[in-house]
């Protein structure tokens, strides 16, 4: 089973660097997005065989999630029961083995502005995926929105206050594996080194890899022997992010 998670920075921006025909050539079970950044009058996309379903933002041109499968699922939700939810983060669907949690994360933002709201939003966000985890196992994929160890980034020194790696957004992603879950990218590699989802388009910094890992494909601990493969699609343009790709066994 193929599973793919890909914040593409804008839905109908992609779509004309070449975005359907990767979705309908990859292979994917399951195709996960994020910041799809439209709403529902502006989709203009062929998705196949997918059922397909959209977590729209209230405000135009914003964040955005979406989730394609091949099964129908038993059934969606959008949202967690936060006060983000205007924002179109989650999108989540369940199947008769487990629940696909698809995110995108809040961004503490520069000076960390919104820190505070991050860190209700992980705290809320653990509550909804360890809820759902007692019921049958979860699948959690997105972008977020945080490096995990100074092995997740180009720079750890110098971007230790800065959005996305400060130990207050690490410690929460700790707590959220501590809940019950498994970074399955580190799983089967753990000391692989300069591995990014994600680049600054400033400074040629993709050119030069110099990036963060911070798209994830976290699977329940009880399911963490299905794991058969994952990746990150650095090869992938259009985004300045890369598609991360999980592998399952059946």
């Amino acid at each position: 089973m193929k599973l793919i998670s890909w914040n593409v920075n804008g839905l109908r921006a992609v779509l004309k660097k070449g975005f359907e025909e990767y979705l309908h050539q990859s292979g994917a079970d399951i195709f996960c997005l994020q910041e799809t950044k439209l709403q529902a009058d502006q989709l203009a996309l062929d998705t196949g065989f997918y059922h397909t379903y959209y977590s729209f933002a209230e405000r135009k041109g914003y964040s955005g999630t979406a989730l394609y499968s091949l099964v129908e699922p038993l059934d969606v939700q959008q949202g967690i029961g936060h006060e983000l939810d205007n924002e179109g983060r989650t999108v989540s669907a369940e199947f008769d083995d487990f629940y696909v949690v698809c995110c995108y994360t809040p961004n503490s933002q520069e000076e960390l502005a919104r820190l505070s709201v991050r860190m209700d939003w992980d705290d809320a966000f653990r509550g909804y995926v360890a809820s759902l985890s007692e019921v049958k196992p979860v699948i959690i994929c997105g972008d977020l929105n945080v490096a995990h160890k100074p092995i997740d980034l180009k720079n750890p020194k110098t971007n230790e206050r800065n959005a996305g790696y400060t130990i207050e957004e690490r410690d929460k992603f700790t707590e959220l594996l501590d809940a019950g879950f498994i970074d399955t990218y580190r799983l089967l590699y753990p000391d692989r080194e300069e591995a990014y989802s994600w680049w600054s388009y400033r400074f040629k910094a993709r050119e030069r890899n110099v990036g963060w890992r911070i798209d994830y494909w976290l699977v329940s601990e009880a399911i963490k022997d299905r794991v058969a493969g994952a990746a990150i699609e650095a090869d992938v343009l259009g985004s300045d992010h890369a598609p991360v790709t999980l592998y399952l066994n059946r």
